[in-house]
């Protein structure tokens, strides 16, 4: 039940783990058919070459090679074979698989060879689940054919998961949109997200970091999220978290779409303290996490009746031992612990914070810090390297403030040829794409702004190449 009358609630948005951790576990996946439009480049290396072996052997289905795909400049590679992929369709029907992935040679430059193989599925397939590369990946062939695979082999448990979330909300009398987090800090409609559940992966430290923004009015700032069980620490730039540069592995699967520049540490409020013999002096050795009961924090911890010496007892002591109250479990169950071990395990824990600052900061100047997360009372005094320590009002509930205030976004990342036509008419192109994907994602057109543009000029490539990035936001569609 909600103790808000339903018909003042406008939106509903949902943040998951769901589709990630069905893929860290390998579980719920469906077996995907493989068609890469490609012509004789690209056969040396098959699809699925460098996934684990436990993976691969479940989601591999069938792998299909056509004529197809596009040079660097969006020219036609071969032209696209109509009747070797109706006859590939043939055989995936008899084979009872009903996800494909497409993937095409430089797909996100030109994307006519996918959009046709999409629409000869949906005749020969109808009801097959059918997710395009260039919808999805970057311009890295590999990587970007990785991630259709993944996106494919979620799309029945997106129909599901999503499905159920749509229940859920009836179930309430809530008859409002229903939005996903997506993981570059912003929104997706309920039905982008069935077409796209790998959007969603990374999508909680996106979350709390757009919460840390919110809350504490800071757009350009080192924001770390200590939860129970481990610490993400992520940078945000105009208020959206900063995206990873390289490739990111999921599940040990490399891949190349949008994902947060995060670094995650085994520190949180239920993280194991323990004390071991040092190996070069008599003194002990104290040891913080990543063992953790924070799944259990409140019948494990030592303050709350339990036997487990946790990073939290030590929090709530070494406040006892400046004479002040924090006020989380009982602290006279804490008060026999040495100070030694108390200034000892918060050393370890303020140390581990510190260095994770010093490796998201891109130079040596201090920066703003913002902490969120139920377990960053865990911080106590000044951290080294930074300008301010913030820990705003309301900074538990980061993550769903995060979710409640997100906006839509939308993303393009091509090649663009400069032969014949301006830099600038490039941009403008580019512009107009990322508003026409964040409108479908469920964006107000109205709203719409853009937040970034990287032009990068590709040297020893024919034909004046550029390679332009642009991301557009807008509010959401009510």
């Amino acid at each position: 039940a909600i103790d808000t009358p339903s018909d003042q609630i406008s939106a509903v948005m949902i943040g998951t783990t769901h589709f990630v951790n069905a893929v860290v576990q390998r579980r719920d996946l469906t077996r995907v058919a493989i068609f890469r439009l490609c012509g004789p480049a690209t056969q040396s290396l098959p699809p699925m070459v460098d996934w684990p072996d436990d993976l691969s052997a479940m989601v591999h289905g069938s792998v299909h090679y056509f004529d197809g795909g596009s040079e660097f400049d969006g020219r036609e590679l071969l032209p696209f074979d109509r009747a070797a992929l109706r006859a590939a369709c043939a055989d995936v029907r008899a084979s009872g698989l009903h996800s494909v992935a497409v993937t095409g040679v430089f797909a996100p430059v030109n994307a006519d060879h996918e959009r046709h193989a999409a629409e000869i599925i949906a005749q020969e397939l109808p009801a097959a689940f059918v997710s395009l590369s260039h919808e999805i990946g970057r311009i890295g062939f590999h990587e970007r054919e990785n991630a259709t695979v993944l996106n494919a082999c979620l799309r029945e448990l997106g129909q599901r998961t999503i499905g159920a979330f749509r229940e859920a909300l009836l179930m309430l009398g809530l008859a409002c949109p229903l939005y996903l987090t997506q993981n570059d800090g912003t929104l997706m409609s309920a039905d982008y997200a069935e077409h796209f559940p790998v959007f969603t992966f990374a999508s909680g430290p996106t979350n709390s970091m757009r919460g840390a923004a919110f809350l504490s009015g800071l757009q350009d700032a080192v924001v770390i999220d200590i939860g129970g069980t481990t610490t993400d620490v992520g940078v945000l730039a105009q208020g959206f978290p900063r995206e990873a540069s390289v490739e990111i592995e999921v599940g040990g699967v490399r891949t190349n779409f949008r994902m947060p520049d995060v670094y995650s540490f085994g520190l949180g409020g239920g993280s194991h303290v323990i004390t071991l013999p040092s190996n070069t002096s008599n003194k002990q050795e104290i040891k913080v996490g990543p063992q953790s009961v924070g799944y259990a924090l409140t019948q494990k911890a030592q303050v709350f009746g339990g036997d487990v010496l946790t990073a939290t007892d030590i929090a709530v002591a070494a406040q006892a031992l400046q004479h002040q109250t924090l006020p989380i479990g009982d602290a006279s169950r804490v008060s026999a612990l040495s100070p030694t071990l108390v200034a000892g395990a918060m050393t370890v824990i303020h140390a581990s914070v510190e260095e994770a600052i010093d490796r998201v900061k891109l130079s040596r100047e201090s920066v703003p810090v913002i902490l969120v997360g139920g377990g960053s009372v865990l911080i106590q005094s000044p951290l080294a390297g930074t300008s301010t320590v913030v820990q705003p009002a309301h900074y538990q509930a980061a993550n769903a403030v995060g979710a409640a205030i997100a906006q839509i976004s939308g993303e393009v990342d091509r090649v663009f040829s400069l032969e014949g036509r301006t830099r600038d008419s490039a941009v403008d192109e580019a512009k107009r794409d990322a508003i026409d994907r964040a409108v479908e994602a469920g964006a107000d057109p109205a709203t719409m702004r853009i937040v970034d543009v990287e032009d990068v000029p590709l040297a020893y490539v024919p034909g004046n190449a550029t390679r332009i990035r642009v991301k557009a936001v807008g509010e959401v569609k009510l």
